[in-house]
């Protein structure tokens, strides 16, 4: 059997007239599913996936604009073309306001309907294509693949190129500011699931309700502020990757969910008694140490074997330090050019200054060193001084005495919560957010730093 040019949806209350348009659709090659009732195609959309609508304006129990309206609520891409027996310049210029790609009147030409259908589906081929090489070009040429000397980082390019290939789940071990989502990216991109969707979740950040809904869609109802029926990221990566970042922070309750999509591919959104089934291929990231959370019951031990398939270990830029001075130059480019500054390069003591730091906060945090000197320096030539100003010159000298790991992540992760307080001017929620920790979990960070966000809201 040949593939059908596109799935169309077909909504009118003439049954007659509904009869003759899948007829002729389905003569010239598409899959057509036509239904009577705004309910049977409220349903259809939330169930299944298809290319285009077309929609009566006046329907039994409604109008088509409002349909169209509740479609792209679900499928924002989705084309419709309005048809109609009432044809105006006020209805039609509402429904292409409104969204519509098209506006039949009937009694319609059926060459006419086909010329439309054809344009609709290659526009949005057209549009998912330009996204895709947006996207494309966007990953493929950052840093995060070209800005490689180290060879741990040359191993480790090699390793994910070879398990691009695969549809394997994988498993990005790696501190924060690594760069795990680049690699998740990196895979993606290098696979043949590249056409479709990379989505991407925190697992941390957000709260354990929401995040079952986000994951797996609910239907309208389903609970307290469920206006409308939401399809999940799963359903949205069909056919593409979904990168669950931070997956030792996944509540227990859901790891249980989460294991059975793994297993069988199929799920239920909150609320539905419609099982869906997914093409989906995950990549988790973790910065914890997901065996000591198992053997403490914080994470279920199926659930890590079932994830645990194609481990992936992304060393910390300590460990890479070779790829220092061409990450410094990357950056130096690029916020040279957001800024509009000539900023042609750094000193030699203060790349020397950026060797010597042991980076608990890895590349993002170089990042962030690299956007502050070029923000402040008022020369072509970025000098010592603008790298940790806050810092004396003992603390960066080669003679002086390095601090533990444990001491150096503790005083970065103090300086950092600090800097984030007064900030956010002690507001605690908006500090919590911002760092993507729950408020309790915020809280249980600054008692272990012994500050307070009052003595930070006295300041302003």
């Amino acid at each position: 059997m040949d593939t059908p040019l596109g799935r169309i949806l077909v909504v009118d209350d003439d049954q007659n007239l509904l009869e003759v348009v899948k007829m002729r659709l389905e003569i010239a090659g598409y899959e057509v599913e036509a239904v009577l009732k705004e309910e049977e195609a409220r349903k259809s959309v939330t169930e299944k996936t298809f290319d285009m609508a077309i929609v009566d304006l006046q329907l039994a129990q409604g109008d088509g604009i409002s349909l169209m309206e509740e479609m792209h609520s679900i499928l924002p891409d989705l084309p419709v073309m309005i048809l109609t027996a009432h044809g105006s310049i006020e209805s039609a210029v509402d429904a292409i306001k409104k969204g519509a790609h098209s506006y039949l009147t009937k009694p319609f030409d059926p060459q006419e309907l086909l010329l439309q259908i054809k344009m609709a589906l290659e526009n949005r081929r057209l549009s998912s294509e330009i996204k895709r090489l947006e996207s494309l070009l966007d990953d493929r040429y950052g840093f995060s693949n070209i800005v490689v000397r180290s060879e741990k980082m040359r191993t480790l390019l090699e390793k994910v190129s070879q398990i691009a290939k695969t549809d394997s789940t994988v498993f990005i071990h790696g501190e924060s500011g690594t760069g795990k989502e680049l690699i998740a990216k990196a895979i993606h991109l290098a696979s043949e699931r590249n056409k479709n969707e990379f989505v991407a979740i925190n697992c941390a950040a957000i709260p354990e309700g929401l995040l079952e809904s986000r994951l797996f869609g609910h239907e309208k109802g389903a609970f307290t502020g469920a206006i409308k029926t939401t399809k999940g990221l799963f359903t949205r990566a069909h056919g593409g990757t979904l990168f669950l970042d931070e997956i030792g922070d996944m509540p227990l309750g859901l790891q249980a969910k989460l294991l059975r999509v793994l297993q069988e591919r199929r799920f239920y959104p909150i609320g539905s008694e419609k099982e869906l089934e997914v093409d989906v291929r995950v990549i988790v990231a973790t910065n914890k140490d997901i065996e000591a959370l198992v053997s403490q019951g914080l994470f279920r031990e199926d659930l890590f074997y079932r994830i645990h398939v194609i481990p992936v270990f992304l060393p910390s830029l300590r460990e890479r330090k070779e790829d220092i001075p061409l990450l410094v130059e990357h950056f130096r480019k690029k916020f040279s050019q957001e800024m509009n500054k000539e900023v042609k390069g750094l000193s030699p003591m203060a790349l020397r200054k950026l060797m010597l730091y042991d980076w608990p906060g890895n590349i993002r945090e170089l990042e962030n060193t690299m956007e502050y000197a070029v923000a402040l320096t008022q020369e072509d030539i970025i000098q010592e001084d603008l790298i940790f100003p806050n810092q004396n010159k003992e603390e960066t000298s080669p003679s002086s005495a390095i601090p533990p790991l444990k001491e150096a992540r503790d005083a970065y992760e103090k300086s950092y919560l600090i800097h984030l307080l007064s900030l956010c001017k002690g507001n605690i929620t908006k500090a919590a957010q911002l760092a993507g920790k729950y408020r309790a979990d915020f809280y249980d960070l600054l008692k272990k730093h012994s500050l307070k966000a009052e003595d930070f809201k006295k300041q302003n």
